[in-house]
């Protein structure tokens, strides 16, 4: 493991990782671990994942459509409570 001494940062930026620090609980290393980590695309965290794939069908449904469809799926909203015994 390296170490790497870091210059150059101002009152502005000392302060405002340290304030963020504070809100994440965590320490300021680790805080600049975690942002140079996400910054290259390093970090362990789960990334959301955003598709636009279906983006052109939202919305294209007719009310009657959409009735149809809730009327279809009705079954799903009640509970066999047999099988939950």
């Amino acid at each position: 493991m390296s170490n790497i001494h870091l210059r150059g940062l101002d009152d502005r930026l000392t302060h405002q990782l340290k304030q963020v620090a504070v809100d994440q609980s965590v320490s300021v290393n680790t805080l600049i671990l975690n942002i140079l980590r996400q910054g290259l695309g390093l970090s362990r965290q789960h990334r959301n994942i955003v598709y636009h794939d279906l983006d052109k069908l939202a919305g294209t449904w007719t009310g009657s459509e959409a009735e149809k469809f809730m009327k279809n799926i009705a079954d799903f909203e009640s509970i066999d409570k047999a099988l939950w015994k």
